[in-house]
């Protein structure tokens, strides 16, 4: 049984005996605290605080992050308070155990919202310092080897929850031995007989394919000695997840990912691993377009190594990973390097990049936390955020940006500055104009190209990919609507205070903030939201404010604004996102409309034909006489119906005249009436009614068009 003496000893070899003691003392208090305390699989308590300080010895974490690491249950688990460890062990050491305790309440399936709650208080905890979440992986490595005492429905929820979050934050600090042991654990979990099935065929293949590991690991060393260069060869082993994930996502045979050879070669500096790369490719050929070059772009989490794959004897696939001791120690260990480097006195810049870009990691969580608009839209964002592999774009000056596989210009735009993505109308990726939703690829240089005024569009969400896009637009985009719906409720009670020849502007001073107090609302704002969206009625609003006049002026006495009683709200397209059109008629410029006012979506547009107007008609207060501006810039759907002769290429010729009269097809749909005739179902987006007319004048000249009609509703 693995004791304090026992760690202590292997602490010698990185802390000096007064840290140690401090160590021991913690275990100590731990050790009296839980006492009389058992675990579910029947031992003392203290064995898991013990075990968690082990994993971090591991690591080489500081003492501070041990002593955490023996305590970290007191809180939780003895009623221990906050201020009585900080008597003890110092403020540091009490930060770090309330950090971590804050997480022991983190559940998944039905109490969703307090898991994301307590995800919230984690980001918070990791922003005031790093090691939170590394003593947390730790204990949750320590319960991930110890599950088999549980229920087999505890043991699923609690590494469904780990393969979810804490593998994918191990992966994202580039903490890859705890990644990959975490992974494996829930997978034998929530799979036991798929992960038995798959580790027997990992035995068996390995104990049949030992002698070719064997001589390709000579004929690589060899090399090496012989062109003389330092470095050691080790096989590298697949881990069972990666296995399954690959059988299954790629659909191969457990027998093809088993055919590929993996080896990492480890060497003293950087300028060697190139010097290697030339001579393994000089023994055996490379499979083009696999080299990938890590050292000279790291990964986001701070990964650095020189990726190959080779064509070995009898066209074996062998894949090669190339890398300093140092970069070994960071692919294994990540943001943890930070510390083993500064327990030798001495931080590299290696492990310091990796500290880096962590805490700016964790400082976009927190923007991300601000910006969302509740706990699980943010726990959302965190898990779309938490990407295992990254492409590099450059910007027009040459700096590099990294993105999540897939990302698009809109994302590129977001992570150089919020601004930009907000204000983003087009780009040019490598000197070309591209659209804003297309996929970026490793290389290619992206120029975006911004206006004043411009605005994020709601479609946008319908495929970025990053977590930090998704949160400013959204973002944006409520405040889009706040704006456009105070601005929307400003006409609409001006409209409504003409029926009493006043408006907001000519209101006595304590008429307005009166009614305010009444509703209990704080800003006038809020009140002229409300009305945009429909859930107050403008009449209602605009008959308790003129009975708020003083006697000595009647609600009749002023002209100014008459005219608006008469008058028409003026539409310019999409007016704002609380103004809607209706699908069911599908109004253009130029039609007469009339709007309804719609609770939570504010004005909805119809043409004034519109079968759906009948029993809206029931409720006049909520209908707006409406005009069109002169100068809308956008396009609009609508619905065509044909009915022709069924002919080969009928598609083409249709959709070849829509496209020759600058409109776009957006849904088309074929259903045949006879042998001879087919009825075609087309929606375009055209400019205004002169443009569709001009478009069904050119369908109904085709020879064999019978019949072209507006589909009304």
């Amino acid at each position: 049984m693995f004791t304090i003496d026992d760690l202590a000893d292997r602490l010698g070899g990185y802390l000096p005996p007064e840290e140690i003691r401090q160590v021991k003392r913690a275990f100590y208090y731990a050790e009296q605290a839980h006492d009389g305390q058992r675990r579910r699989s029947g031992e003392p308590y203290v064995t898991h605080p013990l075990a968690v300080a082990n994993i971090l010895a591991n690591m080489h974490m500081d003492h501070q992050a041990l002593m955490a690491a023996m305590l970290h249950d007191v809180i939780e688990d003895t009623g221990v308070a906050k201020k009585s460890l900080a008597e003890q062990f110092g403020e540091p050491v009490a930060e770090l155990v309330d950090g971590v305790s804050k997480l022991t309440q983190i559940t998944f399936e039905d109490k969703a919202v307090a898991q994301a709650e307590n995800f919230q208080k984690m980001v918070l905890a990791m922003s005031r310092d790093i090691r939170v979440i590394i003593v947390k992986l730790a204990d949750r490595l320590h319960n991930m080897r110890t599950l088999g005492a549980l229920r087999p429905d505890k043991k699923r929820r609690i590494a469904r929850e780990t393969l979810e979050i804490y593998a994918r934050i191990a992966g994202r600090l580039g903490i890859n031995t705890i990644r990959v042991e975490l992974e494996d654990l829930s997978f034998q979990a929530l799979h036991p007989m798929r992960a038995e099935r798959i580790k027997r065929a990992v035995g068996k293949a390995r104990g049949s394919r030992r002698t070719t590991i064997r001589q390709v690991q000579s004929s690589l060393q060899k090399c090496l000695d012989d062109d003389g260069l330092s470095g050691t060869v080790v096989g590298r082993q697949k881990h069972l997840l990666s296995i399954y994930r690959k059988m299954r996502d790629q659909r191969k045979p457990f027998a093809e990912i088993m055919d590929v050879f993996g080896f990492r070669i480890i060497t003293d500096d950087v300028d060697t691993c190139y010097r290697i790369l030339g001579a393994v490719h000089n023994l055996y050929k490379p499979v083009p377009g696999r080299f990938k070059d890590y050292i000279a772009i790291p990964k986001a989490n701070g990964y650095q190594s020189l990726h190959t794959t080779l064509f070995g004897t009898g066209g074996m696939p062998i894949e090669v990973q190339i890398r300093t001791r140092e970069m070994e120690a960071m692919a294994n260990n990540g943001i943890a390097a930070h510390w083993l480097y500064k327990a030798g006195q001495t931080e590299r810049p290696i492990a310091a990049g990796s500290h880096a870009r962590a805490r700016e990691w964790v400082r976009g969580l927190l923007e991300m936390q601000r910006q969302a608009g509740n706990s699980l839209e943010f726990i959302e964002h965190v898990k779309n955020d938490l990407f295992p592999d990254d492409i590099y774009v450059f910007t027009p000056k040459g700096d590099i940006m990294e993105l999540p596989q897939g990302a698009t210009v809109i994302d590129f735009a977001y992570s150089v500055h919020t601004d930009i993505g907000n204000s983003c109308i087009a780009c040019r990726i490598d000197r070309h104009l591209a659209p804003l939703s297309s996929r970026l690829e490793s290389g290619q240089t992206l120029e975006i190209i911004t206006a004043p005024g411009a605005r994020p569009n709601t479609a946008w969400l319908s495929f970025v990919m990053t977590a930090k896009a998704r949160s400013a637009i959204r973002h944006a985009l409520k405040h889009q609507q706040h704006t456009e719906s105070v601005q929307l409720g400003h006409r609409l009670l001006n409209k409504a205070l003409a029926d009493y020849e006043l408006s907001l502007e000519e209101l006595p001073k304590d008429a307005l903030p009166s009614l305010l107090r009444e509703l209990s609302l704080n800003r006038s704002d809020e009140l002229l939201e409300s009305i945009g969206l429909g859930n107050r009625m403008a009449h209602a609003i605009a008959y308790r404010l003129a009975n708020k006049l003083p006697e000595d002026q009647p609600a009749n006495s002023g002209d100014n604004g008459s005219s608006n009683a008469e008058g028409s709200i003026v539409i310019s397209g999409a007016d704002g996102m609380v103004i809607n059109f209706a699908r069911c008629c599908h109004p253009l410029p130029g039609d007469p409309v009339v709007g309804h006012l719609s609770v939570g979506k504010g004005i909805v547009v119809h043409r004034t034909e519109c079968r759906n107007l009948v029993e809206l008609k029931s409720d006049p207060d909520k209908l707006f006489s409406l005009s069109w501006s002169d100068n809308i810039q956008e396009d609009f759907p609508v619905a065509l119906r044909i009915h022709m002769e069924s002919r080969r290429g009928l598609v083409a010729e249709l959709a070849s005249l829509v496209t020759d009269a600058d409109a776009n097809i957006e849904r088309i749909g074929i259903e045949e009436r006879d042998a001879r005739l087919s009825i075609v179902n087309l929606t375009l987006s055209v400019h205004d009614r002169v443009h569709l007319a001009s478009i069904m004048k050119r369908i109904r000249n085709l020879s064999h068009v019978d019949k072209i009609t507006r589909v009304r509703n």
